[in-house]
C-alpha cells in the first residue's frame, strides 16, 4: 500500500528547481523526474492504486479491494487444512505400496494417518485463518482511516492530507513533482534492483509525498501516466486502466465482484466452444475456484467496497469535500501555454525517435543540462 510522508529519508531534494527529465543520482541509484511539468509519456496508463474516479476528481493511493486477496485469506487456510487432512494420509498409503505392502495394509496406513492428522489439520487451518483475518483487519482499518490524495481535473489541483494535519494542502497540478527511483544493491543472491514511483510537493521546509514500490521501471511510468492522463482528460474511466483482462461489462460497477466471476466463467465457456481453450483448462479453472471457496471472495469484496465508501465519505474534511464539488465548465482551469507547447514537442520527438528514452526527450524540449547531471 502506498505511504504518505511528511519527511522522507533519502527523498528528492525539491528545494532545488526541478523539471521533467532531470536526473538526481545518489550512491545506490538515481531519481528521474517526470514532473513538473507533467509531459506525456509513451507508456500505457495503468492505475491499480486508483480508487474512485469520476468527471471531477480521482482518488489515488488506496485502490479497490481485490478478489485475489480474499481468495488467499480464506482459500489459503482451507487448502492447507485439506492438504494435511487428506494428502498426507494418501501419501502414506502410496509409500506403503512402493515399499511392497499390500493394498489392504496400505489402506490401514491411510486410515491411521488420517485419524492422527485430522485434528492437526483443523487446528492449523484455524490458526492460519486467524492470522490471515488479522492481516486483513489491519489493512482494512488502515484503508478506513487514510484519506487518499485527490486529483481535481476541473480545478487542475491536487489535494494532499498530510499525516497529523487538520487541514488539507492544495497544490497546483502543473507544480506537482513526480519521480521514479531506481536503486540496486549487492546481496549473497546477486544484484537486487528496486523501483519506486513518487509524487510530492515542497511547502516551506516540509515535503509532502506519496511513494510506493513498483515491479519495474516501465510499470512505474505507467502508474504516473494514469494520473497524468486523467488530469489531461485522456483517461476517463477505471476500466481502461485497471480491467486489463476485460472482465467488466458496460453496465458493471468499476470494482471486482460477482460480475467479474460470472463474466470470467462465461468467457471461459465461450473459449471452449470456440476451440481456443481446452476442456482440461476449464477443469482447472473450476478446481481453482472451488479451492478458493467459489464466489465467497467476490461477495466479500462487494461488501468491503460498500463499507469503505460509507466510511470514506464521513472521513473527508469539509474543505476537501467543498473543493471536490463540480464547477460550471466556464470556470474550469485551463492548461498553461507552456505545457501545451512542450507536450506537443514531446509527442513529435516520440514519433521521430520512438526508441529514445523519454527522459532524454523531456530534457531536450526543456533545454535541460546534459543527461545524468544535476541541475545547478
Amino acid at each position: 500500500m502506498p505511504n504518505n510522508h511528511d519527511k522522507l529519508i533519502g527523498a528528492p531534494q525539491l528545494q532545488e528547481p526541478r523539471k521533467a527529465g532531470d536526473i538526481e543520482p545518489f550512491p545506490s541509484g538515481k531519481i528521474t523526474y517526470l514532473a513538473p511539468l507533467p509531459l506525456p509519456t509513451p507508456m500505457p496508463p495503468y492505475g491499480p492504486h486508483i480508487g474512485e474516479l469520476n468527471d471531477v476528481y480521482m482518488d489515488f493511493g488506496l485502490g479497490s479491494p481485490q478478489v485475489f486477496m480474499w481468495q488467499m485469506t480464506l482459500g489459503g487456510p482451507f487448502n492447507i487444512a485439506c492438504s494435511v487432512a487428506f494428502l498426507f494420509p494418501l501419501l502414506g498409503g502410496f509409500l506403503g505400496l512402493m515399499f511392497g505392502d499390500g493394498l489392504e495394509t496400505s489402506w490401514i496406513y491411510v486410515e491411521e494417518i488420517f485419524e492422527e492428522t485430522l485434528g492437526l489439520a483443523l487446528e492449523t487451518g484455524f490458526f492460519i485463518l486467524l492470522i490471515s483475518l488479522g492481516v486483513w483487519h489491519h489493512n482494512h482499518k488502515k484503508r478506513s482511516t487514510l484519506i487518499p490524495t485527490r486529483f481535481n481535473r476541473q480545478r487542475r489541483e491536487v489535494c494532499f492530507m498530510p499525516s497529523g494535519a487538520t487541514e488539507p494542502l492544495f497544490v497546483p497540478w502543473e507544480s506537482l513533482s513526480a519521480w521514479i527511483i531506481e536503486a540496486q544493491g549487492a546481496t549473497q543472491y546477486g544484484i537486487h534492483r528496486q523501483y519506486g514511483m513518487g509524487i510530492g510537493y515542497q511547502h516551506g521546509e516540509t515535503l509532502t509525498s506519496l511513494e510506493f514500490q513498483c515491479a519495474g521501471l516501465p510499470l512505474a511510468i505507467s502508474h504516473w501516466e494514469a494520473i497524468r492522463g486523467y488530469m489531461e482528460f485522456e483517461v476517463n474511466d477505471l476500466k481502461s486502466i485497471q480491467d486489463l483482462q476485460d472482465l467488466q461489462g458496460p453496465d458493471d460497477p468499476p470494482h471486482e465482484g460477482l460480475h467479474t466471476f460470472r463474466n470470467a466463467r462465461a468467457r471461459m465457456h465461450q473459449q471452449i466452444r470456440d476451440g481456443s481453450r481446452s476442456r482440461t483448462s476449464g477443469f482447472f479453472w473450476y478446481l481453482y475456484h472451488v479451492m478458493t471457496l467459489w464466489t465467497i471472495p467476490n461477495r466479500l469484496v462487494e461488501w468491503e467496497v460498500r463499507r469503505l465508501e460509507e466510511i470514506g465519505k464521513q472521513a473527508l474534511p469539509d474543505a476537501m469535500r467543498e473543493w471536490s464539488e463540480p464547477l460550471p465548465q466556464e470556470q474550469w482551469a485551463k492548461p498553461s501555454e507552456e505545457l501545451l507547447r512542450l507536450s506537443e514537442q514531446v509527442r513529435q520527438l516520440q514519433k521521430r525517435q520512438p526508441r529514445r528514452p523519454i527522459t532524454e526527450i523531456f530534457a531536450e524540449v526543456q533545454g535541460s543540462p546534459s543527461n545524468g547531471k544535476r541541475r545547478a
